[in-house]
């Protein structure tokens, strides 16, 4: 009685462990963790572009101080990053442009937003989330198939539209907008629960616009970006890939009256000394010295 209990509870183990196995290889979950992508959720952008009346209440309603949706901190100045809206035309599709302005020309694009029409009352709309801030292939689109009867979609395929671009940039805001605070993750959900937990939208790794590149589009990245970006991939086997993006301002220090630059890449080994050169190069047993007489300056070169 106690061996055929055991191989039963042995054999139920065995379906078991087959079973998870199998859920494990069929199923690939991609999580972005990202301290940039936590300032702005793209479920509540993609909430008030479905509400709003025209993009430049949407602008609006993105930065109001009041309700605080927009938590983006991408320079770590402590302060919310002013969002301007651009968008860019091409025949009945439109891309609008979320860029978060951190200083004079430095735009950093956080998404678009692209919409095109696809037939009579026919819509495809979805908010791509930028690289940098949100990884790869992080898209959010409508769990709804008819979009038309937003008021948004009206106001821009309507007769001579012309395409929205933001008066404001960064040291020009506009009357309504002052300066606030960056949030913790906690208080900033609690800001957007009403938003995000709708079910309007859902998340995709897939575009489903396919049209938008008709629209000349070049993105703007600035070098001010401080906010890291954290991808965890968990794919077949449980096995899990992690990417961290940090962009910043680059330095270089140069101290005066001596430079020296070294590269390595195998054994080959080249000094020059300005004023008085010493070249030194090995390959089969050669070796070859050149001398010239002055100032000192040395320079390390290291080649394959």
């Amino acid at each position: 009685m106690k061996t055929s209990l055991a191989f039963a509870l042995t054999m139920l183990f065995v379906i078991f462990s087959f079973a998870s196995g199998t859920a494990q290889d069929d199923v690939t979950i991609v999580a972005p963790t990202s301290e940039a992508a936590e300032g702005l959720d793209l479920h509540v952008v993609s909430e008030l572009f479905k509400d709003a009346e025209n993009l430049e209440e949407f602008e609006k309603s993105l930065n109001d101080p009041d309700t605080g949706v927009n938590n983006l901190d991408l320079d770590g100045d402590g302060n919310v990053d002013f969002i301007r809206v651009v968008e860019e035309v091409a025949d009945d599709n439109h891309l609008i442009i979320l860029q978060a302005a951190l200083g004079k020309d430095e735009f950093q694009d956080v998404c678009t937003i692209e919409v095109e029409k696809s037939g009579e009352e026919q819509y495809n709309m979805q908010v791509h989330g930028n690289e940098v801030i949100y990884g790869a292939d992080y898209y959010v689109t409508p769990t709804v198939v008819h979009i038309h009867t937003w008021p948004l979609i009206g106001w821009m395929y309507r007769p001579y539209y012309r395409p929205y671009r933001s008066a404001f940039y960064f040291g020009v805001y506009p009357r309504w907008w002052h300066p606030y605070h960056h949030v913790t993750v906690g208080v900033y959900r609690t800001r957007t629960v009403r938003f995000t937990r709708r079910t309007t939208f859902a998340v995709t790794r897939t575009s489903r616009v396919r049209t938008v590149n008709r629209v000349t589009y070049k993105p703007r990245s600035s070098v001010l970006v401080k906010k890291k970006t954290t991808v965890t991939r968990t794919g077949k086997g449980g096995t899990k890939v992690r990417r961290t993006t940090m962009v910043k301002r680059k330095s270089t220090t140069v101290k005066k009256g001596r430079t020296k630059t070294t590269v390595k890449k195998g054994s080959k080994k080249t000094t020059v000394k300005k004023g008085r050169k010493k070249t030194t190069v090995k390959k089969g047993g050669k070796k070859t010295t050149v001398k010239k007489r002055g100032k000192k300056n040395k320079l390390f070169l290291y080649f394959a």
